[in-house]
């Protein structure tokens, strides 16, 4: 902990970026299908489905904002999706499919280790003067 530095005004580490970015897009891209009718299994999602967007979008406007309840609300979903995918590697029948399962569980857990250290980073205090009373 005596090593971390706070964020610097403005600094934004490349984890947190790719975080934000990811989001980002994330939920554009869902927004977008959504919005042009594409089908899940043969029907239109419900609106239901863009609760998915606006928490997408929530957590990349936080996260380029540096909040820390966003990296941490994101960091959660992350956690999901690489869970998600480890169980999807027990019926991974293709590469296909076991290249996108690992992709996403080495990626996301990357990404979660990485943005473990930025919330250290953004909870940190700024730096006090020493106490002079003795």
């Amino acid at each position: 902990r005596a090593e971390l530095v706070p964020l610097a005004p403005g600094e934004r580490p490349l984890p947190l970026v790719t975080g934000a970015v990811l989001a980002g897009v994330l939920g554009l891209v869902n927004l977008v299908l959504y919005v042009a009718g594409s089908k899940i299994g043969g029907r239109h999602p419900g609106p239901g489905v863009l609760s998915f967007s606006v928490v997408m979008l929530a957590a990349a406007w936080g996260m380029w904002g540096r909040r820390y309840w966003a990296v941490l609300a994101f960091q959660a979903l992350v956690v999901l999706a690489v869970l998600t995918f480890s169980l999807f590697l027990v019926e991974a029948s293709n590469l296909q499919a076991l290249a996108l399962c690992l992709t996403i569980v080495i990626g996301g857990g990357w990404l979660f280790w990485k943005l473990v250290g930025v919330m250290a980073r953004i909870q940190m205090p700024a730096a006090r003067p020493p106490d002079r009373r003795g």
